[in-house]
């Protein structure tokens, strides 16, 4: 029974742009860009220097901690090893390859039979999940092998997010068309480490062909339920997809494991079968390339360090794009530099024109409370922006300001495009920093 989460809006899906695109492989550029913090966590520190040879594949940084390490998504030269624009709109240190276009795999990489598969235990392939430098794909870039090891023997039910409910987005659509059998193998590692009988796919019901393939794919003796839920944004928010799929509520600063839950991505359940059975560490992912002012819109297969730029041409554009993000449009960056690299979390490059312009210079509040009425996480926008302007880090936690998702739905909904979601994240980097100073002076 799929139960309906508070809250919530209908935007417009924009998803036809590119959803019955086939994927095609995107060609290696002459340049990668792999920056060292592509995660959640400590920035992996450079295991290469300039003029060092790579090959595709070779781990290229690490470091100790929460972090996991980046590869090479190409075979070449190390160009530099030097501050680069990062999609996040700050620079990041990063190892630039020039491609040799030979594609010359690193040797450490060797593929798994069934059998070998059949003989790993759980934390063999947590290992393997960590060394192949596997994050949540959806965006968060969350440390898979941490959110493994920390569910281990504390969750029930295990769901993988291909509900993909972002406008334009269509890149799980294709991989769950595309590659069902892979991802369903990779689901079934991931209940093997949990020590699972049951699996969940969750999945919207406006992708009917990728249904229809899951099940196709699907044996009754796999333990695999595919859930299809009524399309609602944000239904792919992790505790609004659990509630969505169990009836069960994520408390306020809780994690899905306080409810018996885990939730990993599509696209991260398809990056886990790569490395355990083909060895291949996290270099590549489909990126849906969209927007309206694109000539031919595609999913493309991208190797890690590929620019936007380079995307971007590849589909053409009829006029000179007004704003790219990095994600879709509700909870997309905008950028402000197109050389940005292709990282582990882009899902999508979305491309507007000068139609999309809604700013308004002198946003102001009009008491409606429709923000209110949209929020999944039940929370009092209109009272956390006012606590914003206060400048009260108080007043802000006692908002709950740090509870908010980022899903955009007010921003949405709001008549006088008050810049809500922007307040709120320069608001819980200011709580951040106050949390940081009073534990230095602790």
């Amino acid at each position: 029974m799929a139960f309906s989460f508070f809250g919530g809006v209908h935007p417009e899906e924009n998803k036809w742009y590119a959803c019955d695109k086939q994927t095609q492989i995107y060609p290696s550029p002459d340049i990668v860009v792999i920056p060292m913090s592509q995660h959640i966590g400590a920035p992996c520190k450079p295991l290469v220097k300039k003029g060092d040879l790579v090959t595709m594949g070779q781990k290229i940084g690490d470091n100790q901690g929460l972090c996991v390490p980046v590869h090479a998504s190409v075979s070449g030269k190390v160009k530099a090893v030097e501050a680069r624009a990062h999609t996040s709109g700050t620079t990041v240190l990063s190892v630039v390859i020039e491609n040799d276009h030979q594609d010359t795999l690193c040797p450490d990489i060797r593929k798994r039979t069934q059998e070998q598969v059949d003989a790993l235990t759980a934390q063999e392939m947590v290992d393997i999940i960590h060394e192949a430098g596997i994050v949540g794909m959806g965006g968060a870039t969350f440390p898979t092998h941490v959110k493994l090891s920390g569910a281990i023997g504390k969750v029930d039910t295990v769901i993988i997010n291909a509900g993909e409910c972002e406008p334009y987005i269509t890149a799980d659509d294709r991989l769950c068309q595309e590659e069902p059998e892979k991802l369903i193998a990779g689901l079934k590692l991931i209940m093997k480490i949990l020590g699972l009988k049951e699996g969940h796919i969750a999945i919207e019901d406006n992708k009917p062909q990728a249904v229809r393939m899951l099940k196709a794919n699907l044996a009754a003796s796999d333990g695999i339920h595919v859930d299809v839920l009524p399309a609602k944004y944000p239904q792919g928010a992790e505790k609004q997809l659990i509630y969505a799929v169990t009836g069960r509520e994520v408390p306020s600063g809780g994690l899905p494991a306080a409810v018996g839950c885990a939730v990993f991505n599509a696209a991260t359940c398809k990056a886990i079968y790569d490395a355990v059975y083909d060895g291949m560490p996290l270099i590549r992912r489909i990126v849906t390339v969209s927007g309206d002012v694109l000539m031919e819109p595609k999913n493309l297969l991208v190797p890690i360090g590929t620019s936007f730029n380079d995307l971007i041409d590849a589909c053409g554009h009829s006029e000179y794009p007004y704003k790219v993000l990095s994600g879709g449009p509700m909870m997309g960056v905008a950028q402000y530099d197109l050389n940005v690299p292709t990282i582990k979390g882009v899902n999508a490059i979305t491309v507007l024109g000068r139609r999309n312009a809604y700013a308004v210079e002198d946003s102001r509040c009009l008491r409606c409370g429709k923000c209110i009425e949209v929020c999944p996480m039940k929370l009092m926008p209109v009272l956390m922006y006012k606590s914003i302007q206060s400048n009260s880090v108080e007043e802000m936690k006692a908002n709950n300001i740090m509870d908010c998702i980022e899903c955009g739905c007010c921003a949405y909904t709001c008549p006088a495009s008050v810049p809500l979601v922007l307040g709120f994240r320069v608001a819980k980097q200011l709580i951040r920093n106050e949390a940081a100073k009073e534990k230095a002076k602790a």
